[in-house]
């Protein structure tokens, strides 16, 4: 089993570890701050000893990375994992708003459906199975989440079942959701937030995510 160090510590960019497995051209590691797609937030991107990781995929209870053909590495090899920090601060941040706004909505709306979800770099979305438009309704939906933003509370992530690797998050006095992503140690990290709408079909409502400030993050 892969030990998931991007959990214990979502900030860390830069990780020393050993290959566990090798088959062709795809690896597994011992322990990986590399984060696989998975729950709608994309791969990490970043290089396993130098070379760059290709494509990152959940298997079970371990995660297999592809490099390019030739790697020329075994199993047991000492190597460093390095991720593209910049790009991961990105993903929490516009995972956290997604977050934030898809508990908004829920509170908004009886019976909401979430349908989809996808957080990348420089934008996020949530699909809704919802009858009306949710237009009228964006700019509140904004200004509270923007208030939870705001108010620079604590995130707590943790197991809810280790041997699962079932994980959530938390926010004091708000809400507690499972989520197995990487997460920020402050709402406040967000910065601010624009949201959108898009019709996607009917029945269906599409609300996009993007921040519109970029602070600096030290790795």
């Amino acid at each position: 089993m892969t030990h998931k160090t991007f959990w214990d510590d979502p900030y860390q960019s830069e990780l020393a570890t050993r290959v566990a497995s090798v088959d062709g051209n795809r690896i597994t590691l011992q322990a990986t701050i590399f984060y696989a797609e998975s729950g709608g937030q994309e791969s990490d991107s970043g290089s396993i000893a130098g070379q760059p990781v290709l494509q990152a995929e959940k298997h079970g209870h371990d995660i297999v990375y592809t490099l390019a053909d030739g790697h020329g590495l075994y199993a047991g090899d000492a190597v460093n994992v390095r991720i593209d920090w910049p790009r991961r601060y990105r993903l929490m941040r516009l995972h956290f708003a997604a977050e934030l706004t898809l508990e908004t909505i829920y509170r908004d709306f009886d019976g909401v459906e979430k349908i989809g979800a996808h957080i990348g770099e420089h934008k996020a979305r949530i699909d809704f199975a919802l009858p009306q438009p949710i237009t009228p309704h964006l700019a509140a939906i904004t200004a509270r989440v923007q208030a939870l933003i705001d108010a620079d509370s604590a995130i707590i992530s943790a197991f809810s079942d280790t041997a699962s690797e079932r994980r959530y998050w938390e926010v004091p006095d708000y809400c507690r959701v499972p989520c197995g992503g990487t997460h920020l140690q402050r709402t406040g990290e967000v910065g601010r937030i624009a949201l959108k709408r898009k019709n996607v079909g009917k029945g269906k409502e599409r609300v996009e995510i993007t921040l519109l400030d970029e602070p600096p993050a030290d790795s």
